[in-house]
């Protein structure tokens, strides 16, 4: 499988890791629909301008819109990403990532940070990818296995969504 290269990745996941757009897309996706004006009470740990800024990115991104009547709904492309999401909180949360407490969209955050680690990346985009052969541990073999779960969800949603992550669709064919 061809792998964008690591900075072009860095920069995908750093546009997918804003603390307001993975709690805008997930509230979404959990909750259905927001009305029109309801996101001050929805969020109001988010400033107006962190709001506004995440609403503008779910749009140019093509994650969410507005529905007929007002409100914000998610696009095919903003419940797949819900989806990553969701896969990459639950292998941070089942093994304490990036410590035993966190919130949701912290072990998104970190987790995505993890996957762009060029020891991490390597292991991960290794063919086959590498396991444990007793003789010894490479240096691929430090990285947790079940991560290779959150990282093709991750690949596959990149390579559906070429225009949300600023890639030519050549860059990311398999």
């Amino acid at each position: 499988m061809n792998t964008p290269p690591l900075t072009d990745i860095r920069r995908a996941v750093t546009a997918l890791s804003e603390p307001a757009l993975i709690r805008l897309i997930t509230e979404i996706d959990d909750n259905g629909p927001i009305p029109p004006r309801s996101m001050g009470r929805i969020f109001p740990d988010f400033t107006p301008q962190q709001i506004r800024h995440a609403t503008e990115q779910a749009h140019a991104l093509g994650l969410i819109h507005t529905r007929l009547g007002g409100g914000l709904g998610l696009t095919e492309s903003g419940v797949l990403l819900a989806e990553v999401y969701d896969v990459t909180a639950r292998w941070a949360r089942r093994h304490a990532y990036p410590a035993p407490t966190g919130d949701f969209a912290g072990r998104i955050r970190h987790t995505f940070a993890l996957l762009t680690e060029p020891r991490v990346h390597a292991a991960l985009t290794a063919e086959p990818f590498p396991r444990r052969t007793g003789a010894g541990t490479p240096e691929s073999e430090a990285v947790e296995p079940g991560l290779a779960g959150p990282w093709r969800l991750l690949m596959q949603w990149m390579r559906a969504n070429p225009a949300a992550t600023g890639f030519a669709a050549g860059e990311l064919a398999a």
